[in-house]
């Protein structure tokens, strides 16, 4: 008797445990607004894989591309707020996209961040070029060229566009803006010379710049990038201005309860803290980051679409 009652609390012992993480007795869904196959879609699913055998649910990944991830937030906010349905996007589609584009929700008051598992700073790079070896060197080839040279970004509105535009001002230069839709094109005519720099994201530019086809000569987060770690911050090359960090996570509706909120961000920490999880980050660029609730990602995010607003407001920012 003594050893049925011991192996039956051992074995709800065991169910607690592997329960503990659990908010929901069905399926979840996390929309991604992107398509199958990028970065973003493989992340979402190594999440979803391993979310999934936590919860002891299936996690489903759906992918929603398209107006700047408009149709998914839309999607997200069709469904109900109970935390079945979720959606892996970065912070681009809150604080930067809506000063651009007209959308029908408010991304600050109907969306809230629920957790993070990555960030990702911005590197200044061109084609690599004969004595440019440093930001000084390349200014003073931008400003030989003075009014024919450009910088391109991976979209008009979007963080690589805004730092381009903060370096063109602040250094006197007269760089025309060459918007491209997303870094692989626009990283193509940067390497191959036909327009002179770019901020472009670490998780495109990294191989580029280790397989030499790049130069990099600053990045915009607070410290160094840990993938770069010889290359300055552009805050110690003389330009705080230009600082951009982006994160990576989960959002949910507005109307999603606290004590559901507080569940989800507990167990996509524990998935993002395994070194599975990491290691993946790590092989495309990103920075594990999980050390963030969701009042604390609030927060941040309505500081983070001021200065972006004020931004656009300065520089007149409209898409092409």
């Amino acid at each position: 008797m003594r050893h049925w009652i011991a192996t039956l609390l051992a074995t709800a012992g065991i169910a607690m445990t592997a329960n503990s993480w659990a908010w929901t007795d069905k399926p979840v869904k996390l929309i991604v607004p992107a398509p199958a196959g990028g970065s973003m879609d493989v992340v979402a699913r190594l999440l979803a894989q391993q979310l999934s055998a936590d919860i002891r649910q299936p996690v489903i990944v759906e992918n929603k591309a398209g107006a700047g991830g408009a149709i998914a937030i839309q999607a997200l906010l069709q469904a109900q707020a109970d935390g079945q349905t979720l959606m892996v996007t970065a912070n681009n589609v809150l604080v930067e996209i809506p000063h651009v584009i007209k959308t029908p929700y408010d991304p600050l008051k109907d969306v809230k961040p629920v957790a993070t598992f990555a960030r990702s700073g911005l590197a200044l790079v061109s084609a690599p070029m004969p004595g440019v070896d440093d930001l000084k060197g390349l200014l003073g080839l931008l400003k030989s060229r003075q009014g024919k040279a450009s910088f391109a970004s991976y979209s008009a509105g979007t963080s690589s566009h805004y730092a381009g535009l903060i370096l063109n001002q602040k250094t006197g230069l007269d760089l025309q803006h060459v918007p491209f839709p997303g870094s692989s094109p626009a990283l193509t005519q940067v390497m191959g010379g036909q327009i002179e720099m770019m901020f472009d994201g670490i998780a495109t530019s990294l191989p580029f710049i280790k397989a030499g086809k790049l130069k990099v000569y600053g990045f915009t987060g607070k410290r160094r990038s840990p993938y770069l770690p010889d290359v300055p911050t552009l805050t110690e090359l003389g330009y705080p201005d230009i600082q951009f960090m982006g994160w990576l996570g989960v959002i949910a509706s507005s109307a999603l309860p606290n004590d559901l909120s507080i569940k989800i961000n507990a167990a996509v920490r524990k998935v993002a803290s395994t070194a599975a999880f990491k290691e993946r980050l790590q092989a495309i660029g990103l920075e594990p980051d999980i050390n963030f609730s969701s009042a604390q990602l609030s927060e941040e995010l309505k500081e983070v679409s001021g200065r972006n607003a004020a931004v656009v407001k300065q520089f007149n920012v409209k898409l092409n």
